[in-house]
């Protein structure tokens, strides 16, 4: 039922992070994974990674907020293998100000990169989906889709923004046989967050006192996810938002 040979994935924003590490699952599991992303070094660094673990993978620059861009991404995938099965989601980025602080131009770099993106990419991808008869899309939202964070309110607006995305595709598409669910990864050890704790004062500890399961997340911890919500295990699941932060969420 986990079984993804033959399958095409496209990770967006694969070539680190969280990304980085769904990509490596998706890989083991058989897919072929094209990481999409700007950074072409980097993405150079992400294929070799996943083969050095015996999978196969390929990359394609991309700007996610470009729908040009997205365009062109789509129909190389279609050239090359002449399909798509996944479709994750995952480029984001944040600028961690307070709203009083935070001007209109990194609200909408923000906005367009995390969650206009998301649906340049469904949109793109849809009729690859609705030709071969089944499809998986997965949105990788975070925990401040539920939260509140006084220090990233565009980031939350737009994570907020993914789960109400997830929801109405998944409606709208079920009957295509096309599952689309989101994923709400917890403070995972990225460079991201690690950054973020070099902004945040106390944040570290802050996330060790609330999360039952006394951790930060690792990029193994976001394979197995992945994989679940690309397979065949998966079939009757859409629509979802499902946390991946240790309790977390419980705590809050």
């Amino acid at each position: 039922m986990f079984d993804l040979k033959e399958r095409v994935a496209i990770v967006t924003g694969g070539n680190g992070g969280i990304g980085l590490g769904m990509a490596r699952g998706l890989a083991r599991a058989g897919a072929h994974v094209v990481v999409a992303a700007r950074n072409a070094e980097k993405s150079a660094n992400a294929v070799r990674e996943i083969e050095r673990v015996g999978g196969h993978a390929s990359a394609v620059g991309v700007d996610v907020a470009d729908e040009a861009s997205v365009t062109r991404l789509i129909d190389a995938v279609r050239t090359r293998h002449g399909r798509l099965d996944v479709l994750i989601n995952n480029a984001g980025i944040n600028i961690r100000k307070p709203v009083h602080e935070l001007t209109l131009g990194e609200w909408r770099q923000v906005i367009d990169t995390n969650l206009t993106s998301a649906y340049l990419c469904c949109h793109a991808a849809y009729p690859l989906f609705k030709a071969a008869g089944r499809g998986k899309i997965i949105n990788i939202g975070s925990m401040m889709s539920i939260f509140g964070a006084s220090f990233a309110p565009a980031y939350a607006a737009s994570k907020g923004g993914i789960v109400q995305l997830t929801k109405a595709t998944a409606v709208a598409w079920a009957r295509d046989n096309i599952q689309v669910n989101a994923v709400l990864p917890g403070w995972i050890d990225t460079e991201l967050t690690q950054n973020a704790r070099k902004e945040v004062e106390g944040l570290h500890d802050s996330v060790l006192r609330r999360t039952p399961a006394g951790r930060w997340g690792t990029l193994d911890d976001m394979e197995g996810i992945a994989v679940f919500l690309a397979s065949p295990a998966s079939d009757f699941v859409t629509g979802t938002a499902i946390p991946v932060d240790g309790g977390y969420a419980i705590q809050g």
